[in-house]
């Protein structure tokens, strides 16, 4: 799928400084602190089967689903919080949030407004967050 780069509102950074080492020991790796922001033409559901930070692991607070995926030929992870796959986050669900190990709109070259190419490593809706009535994310 395409997307567009946009700029986020920065608060991933503050949280992956915080939580780098709940980050490393799921992603096997160290990942730089912030996300490139991805503005789809479509929502897109989320799955949770994948890699999961649950709330209350570390000093995290929201639960959040994050997947393998691969932009613009480098491999890397997108990720969403909960909160934003139920509509009650700070990002709508065509926002899609990506992070690596390197400064994304560095390392590729990005500005605002570029288009790229996203592939996910995801390829069944078994595992999409269900939400409540509420739009909270159930049994969370």
């Amino acid at each position: 799928m395409q997307g567009k780069v946009k700029s986020g509102i920065g608060d991933l950074a503050r949280w992956m400084i915080k939580l780098r080492d709940l980050y490393a020991s799921k992603l096997g790796r160290e990942m730089y602190p912030g996300s490139l922001n991805i503005e789809l033409d479509d929502p897109l559901d989320f799955p949770q089967d994948d890699i999961r930070i649950e709330p209350g692991e570390g000093a995290n607070t929201v639960g959040v689903s994050i997947t393998g995926c691969v932009i613009n030929g480098h491999r890397a992870f997108a990720l969403r919080t909960d909160n934003n796959e139920c509509g009650t986050g700070d990002h709508p669900k065509t926002i899609l949030e990506v992070i690596s190990e390197v400064r994304l709109r560095d390392y590729l070259d990005l500005k605002d407004g570029d288009t790229v190419e996203i592939d996910l490593n995801y390829t069944s809706e078994a595992g999409l967050i269900i939400c409540s009535e509420n739009n909270q994310p159930a049994g969370r």
